[in-house]
Parts: C-alpha cells; structure tokens; sequence
C-alpha cells in the first residue's frame, strides 16, 4: 500500500466503509484527536513503569476501537457491532477497576496539582490526559450534534481521562522513590 494516493488534496477524506466528508469534518476531529491520544501514549509509555507501560499499551489498542467507531456512518455502524468491534461495558468496567487498584497504591491529592513536578513519566500521563479530555469533549459535541456516539464509548473515554490522572499519581509515587 502506497503511503499517499492523492484522493485527500481537495480537502475531502473518506471515513470507514467509503463516505467522504471534508477534512474538518466533526468526526474527523475527533477521531484525528483519538489517534493523537493515541501517539501521545505510545511515547509516554517509554517514560513509564513496567506496570503502567503494559495498560498504556492495551488502552492505546483499545483506542483503535473508539476511533473506529467514530469513523464509521450510522448506516455501517451494525458491521462494528457484528465484528465484535466496540466499546463495551466490560471495557469501562475495566478501566475502573485499574483506578480503583492504582488508587490503593498511592495517595491521591485532595487539591489541583500542576503536572511535571515529579519526573518525565507523570508529566507525560498528565498531557496524554489532557490530549484524552480534548477528545472526550468532542464525542460529546458529535453527540450533541446528533451524530450518533455508542454510551459505552463515552463512558470509556472519560474513565481513561480518570485512569491517566491515578496513572500519573502513581508514576509520581515510583519517580519520587527514585
């Protein structure tokens, strides 16, 4: 497969199974938002414990999933849903037990913290948070603009936000210890 092929220089692009729309398109936001989540990961992952590399690693798959979705037309959504290719409660569910494990595991502060104090892997985590809460407002904004969102996709990309900031607690814990 060639790395380029043109068909995007007018400005237009093609989301899943065909329809083109322009570039700046909503859906195009927001799912160029998840894939920028999702390279913002994979370099906080170099900064990261062993135990936190292993969840960046499987949410930055599971991203694959969300950005999918937001890609795909309401009329091609069912061929997602009959791969098994969506966010599911279990994914959530998930994610909220990592929160619940990691915020056993270090002490979570009980005012804003301005990220970077400790070391390079929680500084990352924190942007990468940032990057996800970037995204999380704009399926909401697909949503409210009546573009279809599947629930559990919404619910995922706000525990993730959740998820990054105990992550990044945690990663401040090991670089202090250090």
């Amino acid at each position: 497969m060639k790395t380029f092929n043109k068909k995007g220089d007018s400005g237009e692009t093609s989301l899943l199974y065909g329809n083109r729309v322009a570039k700046s398109d909503v859906r195009c936001e927001a799912y160029g938002t998840i894939d920028e989540a999702v390279s913002m990961l994979g370099l906080t992952r170099q900064f990261c414990k062993p135990e936190v590399k292993e969840i960046i690693f499987s949410v930055q798959q599971e991203l694959f999933i969300i950005g999918a979705e937001l890609a795909t037309p309401p009329e091609h959504y069912s061929k997602l849903v009959a791969k098994g290719n969506v966010v599911t409660q279990e994914m959530v569910q998930r994610l909220e037990n990592l929160i619940d494990e990691f915020e056993a595991k270090v002490k979570m502060p009980a005012a804003f913290i301005i990220p970077g104090g400790a070391g390079t892997g929680s500084a990352a985590l924190d942007a990468a948070r940032a990057v996800t809460r970037r995204a999380e407002r704009q399926i909401v904004s697909l949503k409210q603009n009546g573009i279809a969102v599947n629930e559990e996709a919404l619910k995922y990309i706000n525990r993730l936000a959740d998820l990054l900031f105990t992550l990044a607690r945690y990663q401040e814990s090991q670089e202090q210890e250090q």
